[in-house]
């Protein structure tokens, strides 16, 4: 008689325990919604929701916060998905916002900051109480602070010094009317994780994370692709590399990364080298401060 291999792995342990994420939040809130901007984290966490509750359908929708400058890629393939799925996806629109007067577009083209008060506005006009955000600790230090289970008071605002405790992974789920939770399934997740579950269940992701030949112009030390939002300045040169994006976000503040890796396995063996996160490689807007992060997340940010 054979025997039978009880061995549970690191990436068992990861999604049994953001399932059972999922499936809390479902038991215990009247109207969670999960933000999906087509993104790789947040296309693993909305693979994740779909086996929770399969072969129900997914008992939530999804948001993306849309600054109006997204890469076409991701758009396509967020819209592809979605319809995919059968979810509802709600586009809370800061183009929209700024017709409207409620946020300014700055004079730097970087919206990632007015995205706040375009997500507050949403989780008060759908009345949502939870939030799945696809948040992970090792990506920056203000996110290693956050608990699971983030509560934000009626102002969406988050106190790092005033978190619930998690014992024994026990999850604090009460509010009042007005607060909200945000809730981060991948938080005990790393960068060389997403890409081994990516690798391990064949989830499909946009082209711009595989590398390729790409016209890009160089600021501040690092790789932007020209694109309709990145339009190269006086004095700056336009050359081609070959580069991939390790995240993705707004255009305007998103960089590439020379990359040799055009698939998944050869991106799983570039990460395992790397010694710096995919935010403090790729984000110009996490260096405008030491603190910039966490003064957004004060505000009621991710």
């Amino acid at each position: 008689m054979g025997s039978t291999d009880y061995r549970f792995s690191q990436l068992d342990a990861l999604e049994a325990e953001s399932i059972f994420v999922f499936r809390e939040v479902a038991a215990e809130f009247e109207r969670p919604c999960l933000l999906f901007s087509g993104g790789k984290d947040s296309i693993v966490m909305l693979h994740l929701a779909q086996k929770a509750f399969w072969p129900a359908p997914i008992p939530f929708p999804v948001m993306h916060v849309d600054t109006g400058q997204n890469f076409a890629e991701v758009l396509a393939f967020r819209d592809r998905r979605v319809e995919e799925l059968g979810v509802q996806l709600i586009v809370a629109s800061v183009p929209e916002a700024i017709e409207t007067g409620l946020v300014v577009d700055p004079a730097n083209g970087m919206r990632n900051r007015i995205q706040t008060p375009v997500l507050l506005e949403a989780v008060e006009k759908y009345r949502f109480d939870a939030l799945f955000g696809g948040a992970r600790r090792d990506e920056e230090k203000a996110r290693a602070k956050e608990r699971m289970f983030s509560f934000r008071d009626e102002f969406g605002q988050w106190d790092p010094k005033n978190q619930r405790p998690e014992l024994w992974s026990l999850y604090n789920a009460r509010v009042q009317p007005g607060e909200s939770i945000r809730v981060f399934p991948l938080s005990n997740w790393t960068e060389l994780d997403i890409w081994h579950y990516i690798a391990a269940e064949r989830i499909g992701l946009p082209d711009v994370y595989f590398a390729a030949d790409r016209e890009v112009v160089e600021r501040d030390g690092m790789l932007y692709a020209v694109n309709e939002f990145i339009v190269p300045a006086d004095g700056e040169t336009v050359r081609t590399e070959r580069v991939r994006y390790r995240t993705v976000g707004d255009a305007t503040c998103t960089a590439a990364v020379p990359s040799e890796a055009d698939t998944v396995a050869k991106v799983i063996d570039e990460v395992a080298a790397t010694r710096i996160t995919e935010r403090g490689a790729t984000r110009g807007d996490d260096k405008l401060s030491e603190s910039a992060m966490e003064d957004r997340k004060r505000e009621g940010y991710f």
